[in-house]
């Protein structure tokens, strides 16, 4: 058919603009300010094979069937610019000699019984990561620098994270106590003279792949300091990478921080708070080890004094393991409070929580908000992201907030991204 006069009038030439203009803005009203953009997979590395990868691998592919509802990953109604759908776990990090070598399919169903575990983890191995010592009497160990020479343990494990390529590196490995380096050159003396714990190691290793270029985010769920230690996100910042922590906070913590955000609008004055928990995973027979409990205090404890404004006695850490509790831990928690005359009154709550799932569910979101800042080009460590999500959020000082007025700054950092990547798409159409 030949091409009518009417195809080079200016009336059409002008509906075309305008057509396409207002075709944006149905994009754009529909939240769909990604669409169109070449948005890769985020290829994600974790480190531990434990509870938490276990429920966030199998989770994951499931979300990805669609055979399961995405309740617990907060961001899941929410279009953030990187979809579920587009994180690919290319490997896992474990010490455990009962997991290394086998896939995660392998791990869900024979070590952790768990059913429904979809075949496309089978593409997923666990490979031998870096001990140090840390984790003597808790399970046989396989690991690259048993009974071998570090500094080779270090150039292989160095080279296998290369090879994988990850755009992620999460960290959920067993909790570990230490104290932060503060300064770069401090850190890589540490590392130089081994006094350093694993996470320290991973995300040194993290650091020297941003230097030589690969954009990489270390998202740390442990109480390690990375991401409230200045050698990490000063680094990280320097090289373009990102670091997210310090903590993943999903049980008694944020509940505790938003009862007490409670207490404070309403001017009544907290006279003492206790947190007990108990559980019987494998993290929490870790924390039987002082310094490791320690680490975990320190993470939970600074909730108090930051929302509240003042002191008042507290005690909250994990205080003891059950076997027979399983994953799913036992949480007591007690606050005494003044209200108006000097009446006293008091809050508890009893419950029982699920805790690998429950980080699981937050792994999909860090997942993908890591990604989303990297393309966004925020190098360091973002705090909007860690007071939501944390224990202890980094950078260094910076207080914890309720997670109900934490989630607000998360949306709204969302936003702003979202709102600058649709200016450039904007731009770049016309």
């Amino acid at each position: 058919m030949g091409k009518s006069r009417l195809d080079d009038s200016p009336f059409h030439r002008i509906f075309k603009v305008y057509s396409k203009y207002f075709y944006l803005c149905k994009i754009f009203y529909n939240h769909k300010i990604f669409e169109g953009l070449d948005l890769p997979e985020v290829k994600t590395l974790i480190l531990g094979a434990g509870y938490v990868t276990t429920f966030f691998t199998v989770g994951l592919e499931r979300l990805k069937r669609g055979k399961i509802e995405p309740y617990g990953v907060p961001l899941a109604s929410f279009d953030i610019g990187v979809d579920i759908d587009d994180i690919k776990v290319v490997a896992c990090v474990d010490v455990d000699a009962r997991k290394v070598g086998k896939t995660m399919y392998d791990i869900a169903r024979e070590f952790y019984k768990l059913r429904n575990v979809p075949r496309t983890l089978k593409d997923v191995v666990v490979y031998p990561g870096i001990e140090m010592g840390f984790v003597k009497g808790l399970f046989p160990v396989n690991s690259l620098d048993y009974g071998r020479s570090f500094q080779r343990s270090v150039e292989e494990m160095y080279e296998f994270i290369g090879k994988a390529e990850p755009d992620v590196i999460v960290d959920a490995t067993t909790t570990q106590y230490a104290e932060p380096f503060n300064e770069y050159r401090l850190l890589e003396k540490a590392v130089m003279e081994r006094r350093l714990t694993p996470t320290q190691f991973y995300a040194y290793l993290a650091l020297k792949l941003m230097e030589e270029g690969k954009q990489i985010s270390y998202v740390n769920l442990i109480p390690t300091p990375i991401a409230n230690d200045y050698a990490y996100i000063s680094a990280a910042g320097k090289f373009g990478g990102l670091v997210l922590g310090d903590d993943g906070a999903t049980g008694a913590t944020p509940l505790t921080a938003d009862i007490l955000e409670h207490l404070r609008e309403r001017n009544r004055r907290v006279l003492g708070l206790a947190q007990l928990n108990i559980g019987g995973n494998s993290d929490f027979k870790s924390l039987l080890d002082e310094k490791r409990n320690r680490a975990k205090e320190y993470t939970k404890s600074s909730i108090v004094e930051d929302i509240l404004g003042y002191y008042t006695p507290s005690y909250i850490k994990p205080t003891g393991f059950l076997s027979s509790l399983g994953d799913k831990k036992f949480v007591s928690m007690h606050i005494e409070y003044t209200s108006f005359n000097g009446v006293k009154d008091e809050i508890i709550v009893n419950m029982r929580i699920n805790d690998s799932p429950a980080l699981a569910g937050y792994i999909v979101d860090l997942v993908r908000l890591a990604k989303l800042a990297l393309n966004a080009g925020i190098c360091g460590t973002i705090y909007d992201i860690n007071a939501f999500y944390m224990k202890k959020p980094g950078p260094p000082n910076s207080k914890n907030i309720a997670r109900i007025l934490a989630f607000e700054r998360l949306i709204s950092f969302v936003k702003t991204i979202a709102d600058r990547r649709q200016l450039n798409v904007q731009q770049s159409m016309f």
